[in-house]
């Protein structure tokens, strides 16, 4: 079985997050990226499957050489190899076109990405990615299992959960419930040191859309307590000054 995982790497979610250039580009300066959550369950997950029916999970990044340290802590998990796409992950539809360009003559099984990236929040990828390759996606799954050329699934919707079954290969995207992610142990990073890392040049793509400015959250407002035994006056501030009812 081989499987690839789409791996994005992220500001730590402790990191303050900024913004420069009058606030069109996010400020790196003094950063902590790490491995998308997601991702890591996806590669725990992957790894796991392999250990079971036999393979190999491969790592796949959009991204700069600054990203390689963050990629080798994915293979210090335990994947067997990576490649990072050499380009600006601009938005989801950018990332999509890069990995269905590099996956579609690779012969992978299954293709696991992240719900979303904790950055962005798009959830686009999983999607784009079986149109693209022309394969079934299932989102949000929160477990899979594998028997011969069927995988079956559960996924989150609206109110509950799904099962379903799919052929391979297929496009999944994990939800956090998937697996519990693994710390890589000291073997693993001595041997990601020597675990392939190869670059790949992008491909030259149509871009669908850009980013004008960011701006961080306003602060929280103060709130206002209410006497229960006065249940009107929460009424009347919200008629007359919050103004929603």
């Amino acid at each position: 079985m081989k499987i690839l995982v789409c791996m994005s790497v992220v500001p730590d979610t402790t990191t303050k997050i900024t913004f420069v250039e009058n606030n069109t580009k996010f400020n790196t300066q003094g950063v902590q990226f790490i491995i998308n959550p997601y991702d890591e369950v996806s590669i725990t997950r992957a790894l796991e499957l392999t250990e079971k029916h036999g393979g190999t999970v491969t790592l796949v990044h959009v991204g700069s050489a600054e990203n390689d340290a963050v990629i080798r802590k994915g293979l210090a998990i335990g994947a067997n190899d990576a490649y990072r796409i050499n380009a600006e992950a601009i938005d989801g539809q950018f990332v999509a076109e890069q990995i269905a360009a590099f996956a579609k003559d690779k012969g992978f099984d299954i293709i696991f990405t992240g719900r979303e990236s904790i950055d962005y929040n798009g959830g686009q990828v999983c999607g784009l990615l079986g149109e693209l390759l022309g394969l079934p996606s299932v989102n949000v799954a929160t477990s899979i299992d594998v028997e011969g050329n069927i995988a079956t699934l559960t996924r989150d919707i609206d109110g509950g959960t799904e099962k379903l079954t799919c052929s391979l290969p297929l496009v999944v995207s994990a939800q956090k419930d998937l697996c519990e992610p693994r710390i890589p142990n000291m073997r693993g990073i001595m041997s990601a040191r020597t675990k392939p890392l190869n670059v790949v040049e992008p491909i030259s793509v149509e871009s669908f859309g850009d980013y004008q400015s960011f701006e961080s959250p306003k602060p929280k407002a103060s709130v206002k307590l209410i006497d229960p035994e006065h249940p009107e006056e929460l009424i009347n501030l919200l008629r007359n000054e919050a103004k929603v009812i």
